[in-house]
């Protein structure tokens, strides 16, 4: 079913109106004699100046093809102006782009405010913070920013890749900070390999990258003793040097931890540091001003002593997709007026994995393809979801346990009983839907894929 035109409620951005228009070559021209020697600005120049590049320049100078409210509030900024609601208007696909009706159409703009404006952001990392088309989880999020602030609080947010954990992080950092915290965010991610072969050097990676957030200088050798170890001496950084010296409480956001359940020796040391560092702040004032908020992608499958693990105390938050609400309310700030069979047959192919969904909202929206050739079986491998597919195959050619586990599990229809750590490191990939160690496709996009993909791996 596609979805008929006179249901979509697209804005095409804005386009500068006659006076708008004035307004800011007038401006230029002005800036021209006073900063550029009465010359004028090449489009290369403008570029520098604004920040923008050439090929927009060209679309607002044109004034014939909508681009990005925030492009126009950059380009006036630039020439010390501020974007006005009679400075542009929003075109009607269906209106004459030439005729000489700005004025009126630009107080209009004010009465369509509700529409969605903004053209989103390809999806991949992060949801900008303020972005419209950021799904608030209102539950999930109230009780973060609560914990967030209490002495020695702990946030344990567990989802699989793309699913929205960076996004939570950094939200929660910012209310953190808007509530007069200091605020670091750290992944693992960023670590080179060698770093996690030895626990001391590890922990002085660790140490020097949270006093580089801090903007501290690095003074690890005035603190670090080998006769107390690296534990003491990582903690001894902390209590005696980093900690002091912010008069405001730190929230340390470490993304990405399950990178080392790969190390586990290594990870047992640090885990039970952390964890020792929350239990201090039950009794010790200098250690309630830490508030830690880790996320991982995956259950914790390495042995770790029940009283020395983080993952077993503090706030635990689970990122689950989203609703077939959600997916709604996602498709109207796309300014799609959906009715729910269409939002069930997006569901019915990604289910509701953020990342996915976002993907396709994204390619509807800049009309690179209809939801009736998207749900087609002959896009799958070579339509907007080609590339995401490609890097998950990827994934399982580098690991091939995983790759015959997960063959079993897209080669049935019924649950699949597999090995924990294979289930757990599946699920992470955002592969898998687990109940226990029993596993099925977390979507029909992946089962379908990955069904004729991997038929002959369990024979390599």
């Amino acid at each position: 079913m596609s979805i008929p035109s006179a249901k979509r409620r697209r804005r095409r951005g804005v386009i500068l109106t006659s006076a708008g228009f004035q307004k800011v070559q007038q401006a230029k021209t002005e800036a021209e004699f006073q900063d550029n020697g009465g010359n004028r600005y090449t489009l290369e120049a403008l570029s520098e100046r604004t920040g923008l590049a050439v090929d927009t320049l060209m679309k607002v100078f044109a004034c014939e093809m909508g681009v990005d409210k925030q492009t126009l509030k950059a380009y006036f900024r630039s020439f010390d102006l501020t974007l006005e609601p009679g400075d542009y208007y929003h075109p009607d696909p269906n209106s004459d782009p030439n005729s000489d009706s700005g004025a009126e159409e630009g107080e209009a703009a004010e009465a369509r405010e509700n529409e969605p404006e903004a053209e989103p952001d390809l999806p991949g990392g992060q949801v900008p913070l303020g972005s419209e088309f950021y799904i608030e989880r209102t539950v999930i999020e109230a009780d973060c920013y609560k914990t967030v602030l209490q002495p020695g609080g702990l946030i344990r947010i567990k989802a699989p890749r793309r699913m929205g954990k960076s996004s939570l992080m950094t939200r929660i950092l910012q209310q953190a900070s808007q509530r007069g915290c200091q605020t670091v965010a750290l992944s693992f991610q960023l670590a080179d390999k060698a770093i996690f072969r030895d626990l001391d050097h590890f922990l002085q990676w660790f140490c020097a990258n949270v006093g580089l957030g801090l903007q501290i200088p690095k003074r690890l050798a005035d603190y670090w003793d080998d006769l107390f170890g690296s534990k003491i001496s990582c903690k001894i950084y902390f209590e005696q040097y980093l900690l002091p010296k912010i008069s405001q409480p730190l929230v340390l956001a470490l993304d990405d931890v399950d990178r080392l359940f790969e190390y586990p020796d290594l990870a047992d040391e640090f885990f039970g540091l952390l964890r020792t560092w929350h239990e201090e702040a039950k009794n010790r004032d200098i250690w309630k001003q830490l508030r830690l908020v880790v996320a991982h992608s995956t259950e914790v499958y390495i042995p770790l002593n029940v009283n020395q693990s983080p993952f077993n105390v503090g706030l635990p938050i689970e990122l689950k997709a989203f609703t077939p609400e959600q997916v709604q309310t996602l498709a109207q700030r796309h300014g799609f007026d959906w009715a729910a069979d269409e939002t069930q047959q997006l569901m019915d192919l990604v289910g509701g994995y953020p990342y996915l969904i976002q993907l396709a909202f994204y390619h509807l929206w800049h009309q690179d393809i209809t939801l009736d050739r998207l749900l087609q079986p002959d896009t799958i491998a070579t339509g907007i979801y080609s590339e995401h597919l490609q890097r998950q195959l990827w994934n399982l050619q580098q690991n091939p346990d995983l790759a015959v586990a997960f063959a079993k599990v897209a080669a049935v229809p019924d649950p699949v009983e597999l090995n924990l750590v294979h289930a757990f490191k599946l699920q992470s990939l955002g592969l898998v839907k687990l109940q226990g160690n029993q596993a099925t496709p977390s979507c029909n996009l992946y089962a379908r894929y990955f069904s004729d993909r991997l038929r002959d791996i369990p024979a390599i």
